[in-house]
């Protein structure tokens, strides 16, 4: 199959949508369950290539989860704390290091993740399978799929679940082409390899970098490598905690990102951990409560009783003071910037949601600045030489 008609483009009123193969070559994948959509496939084969080049810098199952052609959250298989399981829902489950992959990814910023395009780096096993059945997801892309799996997701959406088996020999061609208000853009593919050898040049004072900040550190750059600039990619134990997409603004993205990596770190607080939810409260509920609990306006929410919608009492409040001083308690941060820190507002930013280890491109005029910030935080800084930009 060289060619796959789609219901519409973007948007409904685009009609008339396809992909195909210009040499006429069939297409490296085959659809599996389900009719996925432009949107579908252009969140399947980013975050496909993600996961392969994750796997391949790591060597552990990897997982994303893409929302509008961009990472929500990625991550690799590493055993998860009791926490995390309990916070990420999948403390009644057994998982398989590809399953903890994806229970990470997916558990970053639940939110975001809601009604994903799911990648795995590994053929799908059933544990990941019976994981995702329970997930409002809109579709997964995998080299592969256990019978047992693949029975589970046909099952899932009333059996319209999208399920792509993508051709893991498929080397696309070295040039890439697009067309923005019918003129064709073309250039060569972003192939470069990310490695540790780009974390070399380290121009703070500190200059340790222990292997777990070296590996979250590549997972950041290979993260940033498949999502929309400008951006910013905080990494902690193997996986992404806040990833910030899209803005004009370096600053903005990070601290867009700083914040989704304090909620994902306030949702580990003991009294979020202990909220007396009722129990027919469903799991996206949950992750709207827990955020608007979490939340600078939570004592007015809960002074507006909304909170009976969600718990079985009104829970205990918790305070920006208590806020403060359990983020203080969050370190061993890495992050990763798709291009150079124009300013050292960036580093003071990073440095309140417990980064100590960062990398990126380099080559501002105010590089001394930016390495000043760094010191003043005791923070160790790579500059990579390479810019990420993906549009």
């Amino acid at each position: 199959m060289h060619e796959f008609k789609l219901k519409y483009g973007c948007n409904p009123n685009q009609n008339m949508a396809r992909i195909y193969m210009k040499n006429g070559d069939d297409l490296p994948f085959k659809v599996l369950n389900g009719r996925p959509g432009y949107i579908n496939f252009l969140d399947a084969l980013n975050s496909w290539q993600l996961v392969k080049e994750l796997k391949e810098a790591t060597g552990v199952p990897a997982a994303a989860s893409f929302k509008h052609v961009s990472p929500a959250g990625a991550a690799i298989g590493l055993p998860l704390s009791d926490i995390l399981r309990k916070i990420y829902y999948v403390d009644d489950l057994k998982l398989s290091p590809l399953a903890t992959a994806y229970a990470r990814a997916r558990g970053a910023d639940r939110m975001s993740s809601y009604g994903d395009f799911v990648a795995l780096s590994d053929i799908c096993d059933k544990e990941t399978a019976l994981m995702l059945s329970r997930e409002v997801s809109d579709g997964v892309i995998a080299p592969g799929y256990c019978e047992e799996a693949l029975e589970i997701l046909k099952k899932k959406r009333k059996g319209t679940y999208n399920i792509l088996q993508v051709d893991t020999k498929y080397q696309p061609n070295h040039v890439e082409t697009k067309e923005v208000f019918g003129i064709t853009f073309e250039q060569e593919r972003n192939e470069v390899t990310i490695n540790a050898e780009l974390l070399q040049n380290r121009p703070t004072i500190k200059k340790e970098l222990p292997k777990n900040a070296e590996r979250d550190l590549l997972i950041a750059l290979i993260t940033l490598k498949y999502t929309q600039s400008n951006s910013v990619c905080y990494v902690k134990d193997g996986q992404a905690i806040g990833i910030g997409a899209g803005q004009q603004s370096r600053v903005h993205c990070t601290r867009l990102a700083g914040t989704k990596a304090d909620n994902w770190y306030l949702r580990q607080h003991p009294l979020v951990m202990n909220l007396p939810f009722k129990d027919n409260v469903r799991r996206p509920d949950r992750d709207n409560a827990i955020d608007i609990y979490i939340s600078e306006d939570c004592g007015e929410i809960l002074a507006d009783g909304i909170w009976q919608d969600f718990f079985v009492q009104q829970p205990l409040l918790l305070t920006l003071a208590e806020k403060k001083e359990w983020l203080k308690t969050l370190r061993g941060v890495a992050l990763g910037s798709d291009a150079f820190f124009p300013f050292g507002d960036n580093i003071e930013r990073a440095a309140k949601s417990g980064v100590q280890f960062i990398a990126q491109a380099g080559g501002s005029i105010r590089d001394d600045h930016v390495i000043t910030s760094c010191d003043k935080y005791n923070i160790m800084m790579a500059f990579t030489g390479l810019r990420l930009f993906h549009h």
